[in-house]
Formats: C-alpha cells, structure tokens, sequence
C-alpha cells in the first residue's frame, strides 16, 4: 500500500492568509501513488453506483479516472456559467468565503445511484452543494468519496445521512 500523505504538499497561506492548502499535483504526478488512489475507490464502490460525480476542478481528474475503473459515466458540478445548457445552482459556505455549483438539468437522470469524487473534505459546503444538485436531478447520493479530509473543520457533520469516505484524514491544522 502507496502512504498517500506523503505525496499531498502543503501550501501555507493559499488562497488567503491563515489557510493551509492541500496540494494534490504531487500525487497526481506520481504514477504508483494516483493508481493507489483511483483502485481504493474503485474497489471500494464496484457495484455500487450507475454514475459518478466529479466536483470542480481536482475532482474532476480523479472522478474521470473512477469512472473508467468503474465502468460508468462522468457528471460534473462546475462554477456558476461554466456550463452551456440549462442548469441548477446550489450555494453554500467555504472555509474561507462563500460560492455556487452548478450541474446540468440531465446531467444525472432519475434514479441513479450517483458516488460524488473530489479531492478534499473541509467544512462540507461544497460537498452538500453537490448532493443537494444531485438530488434536484432525480438521483440518489450513494456515498462521497475525498482524496483527503480535514476532520478537525467537521465537513462531516454538514454530510450527515451520507457515507463519508476520505483516504488520508487530518484530525489537526
């Protein structure tokens, strides 16, 4: 088993003063180490979701690749106009501001049983956005999956109902 931690660099006062950014690219760079990644989530969820969800923008890259592994389709959230046909739009609350998510009204059709990627778990706002426009959908949150979560921001609690699953857990800043 690849310690996946250590391929994840921290990056101190990014995007503002006082937050320590986690930055996936080293992991992404190393071959043995995102194979690591992608085949826990695909063993993990085999069998178990029609659709997979990616989130702006780092769960995009791992979402696609779960994807393939899982044998299922690809849907996206992205930013406000980003996506050119008719959409839905969730807010919600950052660690350091606020935003909005957008998915595509057919992005994810009734029923499927939809696993949600991204890189990391915070305070949970971008991640209860996206089960939000999945369900606005017509679709049915079968678990989130993160690269990394940082337990001690409690994005967790903002999940509840949800199986939460995270391959490198930071209990402390």
């Amino acid at each position: 088993m690849t310690d996946l931690a250590r391929h994840i660099r921290d990056i101190p006062d990014f995007p503002k003063p006082g937050v320590v950014f986690k930055d996936i690219t080293p992991l992404l760079a190393d071959a043995t180490a995102f194979r690591a990644t992608v085949d826990q989530f695909v063993e993990r969820y085999r069998g178990r979701a029609d659709m997979v969800l990616g989130i702006e923008s780092r769960g995009f890259i791992i979402g696609a690749a779960v994807a393939y592994g899982l044998g299922t389709g690809l849907a996206v959230v992205r930013k406000p106009g980003k996506l050119p046909a008719r959409t839905y739009a969730a807010r919600y609350d950052l660690e350091y501001g606020s935003d909005a998510l957008e998915i595509h009204h057919d992005a994810v059709g009734d029923h499927h049983r939809v696993l949600i990627v991204d890189d990391l778990l915070a305070t949970g706002g971008t991640a209860s956005a996206a089960v939000e426009l999945v369900q606005r959908c017509g679709g049915r949150v079968v678990a989130c999956a993160f690269v990394i979560e940082l337990a001690f921001l409690n994005g967790r609690q903002r999940l509840a109902g949800q199986d939460v699953f995270a391959l490198v857990r930071y209990d402390r800043p």
